[in-house]
């Protein structure tokens, strides 16, 4: 069966009638609004962050776990959201994770001390590993393969890479005209009104019979949570922690075991036979890549406008607005391209400036101005990831059987998270050493200012660096792995 049936297969209601567009069109901004709101909360909470710990009196360690524990629930979950949906009903299943997202972030907003804050973003995790790969689920199924999913799948690119950095420009908005508490009540009226309307404009999949795989559940979800710790634990307190070490070896226990149940399991819980085709797994090992050099892009270069070129959080927040804006804009050109060029040939061309652009960040110094030298390669980067990201996730998607469809959309959710926890470790590892490498050989040079500086540069630098190798190595995952695929049988 050829996924362009998809629709007539696995849907009922709105979708399954192909002459009502606009009522498709409403259905993709109720998933994109959700999907959107998830992803900002990746990112907005960050520049709020000392608001949130004069507020609530965080110490300076226990304050990262205000980010950790959204990511820890979030990554860990992710697989087990996923096949709820193929099982139970993604429109189901999708509603279910919003309203738990929604509840938390308003418990969130209206903590009184830090153990509350922390136990609202868990929570607030793992409505969002429950929601989010319901959402390309229902966007493979509601458009069917060809023009309509590449258009639908362009816009989605262009949300879900974009969030990240508006998130920035939220976060500084509304903690310095409002408070830290609306970052996380400003969910609650978006949260509502998808709730409202989702059972009007989404159609129901079909709900698959049989036994739920609750043993492949619990242990993708417990090694995945040990794994996403491991690389957190890692980043902040070295590659030679004993927690760090036993979370990495409780994660590769767990996930063995993972592997053994779906290999035996008559439903798993993820099919092993997505990684079957060559190209799809590709598609997963350059996304993992291209997202791990992302997220430090955005951690560390928020800083060095900050520290090192004296923006307002604020500020901070609008600069990364160019970078917004031309992303989108390509996003939405993408499914034109597409329609005229192979999909690995674009996603070529996209890495090319990506390439570069990280490249460009490399050379920074203190000396280093916004104009040129943080928004020439932020434009890059923008245009590169606008043009990449669409192709790679039909990559990710293209031949898949109707019934593993949510399977296939979390594993884009998971290479994500874990590409952006592994990713982060591993650059803050390396900007630690060199740091403190060029703080030892600089010493007897200048003020104690103009070393410090120096040496943060510098281990920035090199973190843009290591971000630079894995974007290129993206580029040959993506020229050895993917073919120059059009349409595909499922598979």
């Amino acid at each position: 069966m050829s996924t362009s049936s998809m629709p007539q297969t696995i849907t009922r209601g709105p979708a399954r009638d192909p002459g009502r567009r606009d009522q498709r069109g409403v259905a993709l901004a109720i998933v994109l609004c959700a999907q959107l709101m998830i992803i900002l909360d990746m990112t907005v909470v960050n520049i709020a962050l000392p608001s949130i710990a004069r507020g609530l009196h965080f110490s300076a360690p226990s304050l990262s776990w205000v980010l950790n524990a959204y990511t820890l629930t979030f990554g860990g979950l992710l697989l087990l959201g996923g096949r709820a949906g193929d099982i139970l009903g993604r429109r189901r299943v999708f509603m279910a994770g919003i309203g738990i997202f929604t509840v938390a972030s308003l418990a969130g907003g209206l903590a009184t001390s830090a153990g509350l804050l922390l136990a609202a973003r868990a929570v607030q995790g793992a409505g969002g590993a429950i929601a989010s790969p319901a959402v390309l689920a229902l966007i493979t199924g509601s458009f069917p393969e060809g023009r309509e999913r590449t258009r639908a799948l362009g816009i989605y690119t262009a949300v879900a890479m974009g969030g990240a950095s508006l998130g920035l420009v939220l976060g500084g908005m509304i903690t310095e005209w409002a408070s830290w508490r609306w970052v996380l009540f400003v969910n609650v009226p978006i949260g509502a009104a998808v709730l409202l309307t989702a059972p009007r404009f989404l159609a129901e999949s079909q709900r698959r019979p049989g036994r739920f795989d609750l043993a492949g559940a619990l242990t993708s979800t417990a090694g995945m949570t040990a794994l996403v710790y491991a690389f957190i634990r890692a980043a902040s307190d070295g590659w030679r922690d004993p927690l760090s070490l036993g979370a990495f070896g409780a994660a590769v226990v767990l996930l063995g075991l993972f592997l053994l149940i779906e290999s035996r399991a008559a439903q798993p819980i993820t099919p092993l036979r997505l990684f079957a085709d060559r190209g799809r797994s590709g598609s997963y090992l350059a996304r993992l890549l291209l997202v791990a050099g992302m997220f430090g892009m955005f951690f560390f270069l928020t800083q060095f406008v900050q520290d090192i070129l004296g923006f307002s959080p604020l500020q901070a927040g609008l600069a990364f607005v160019p970078m917004t804006a031309v992303l989108f804009a390509v996003s939405r050109a993408a499914p034109r391209l597409i329609s005229r060029f192979p999909p690995k040939v674009l996603m070529v061309s996209g890495l090319l400036p990506v390439v570069a652009g990280m490249a460009w960040l490399a050379r920074i110094s203190p000396a280093t101005s916004f104009l040129p030298g943080v928004l020439g390669p932020m434009l890059l980067l923008g245009a590169g990831m606008g043009v990449v990201f669409v192709p790679l996730t039909m990559a990710s998607l293209a031949g898949v059987q109707p019934g593993d469809a949510g399977a296939a959309s979390s594993m884009v959710n998971v290479t994500q998270q874990v590409g952006g926890s592994l990713g982060l470790a591993i650059l803050v590892t390396v900007y630690g050493t060199a740091s403190r490498n060029a703080a030892r050989s600089g010493r007897s040079h200048g003020s104690a200012l103009a070393q410090g500086q120096q040496a943060i540069v510098h281990g920035m630098a090199s973190a843009f660096g290591a971000a630079t190798i894995f974007d290129a190595c993206a580029l040959l995952v993506i020229i050895a792995a993917i073919g120059s695929w059009r349409r595909r049988a499922p598979r």
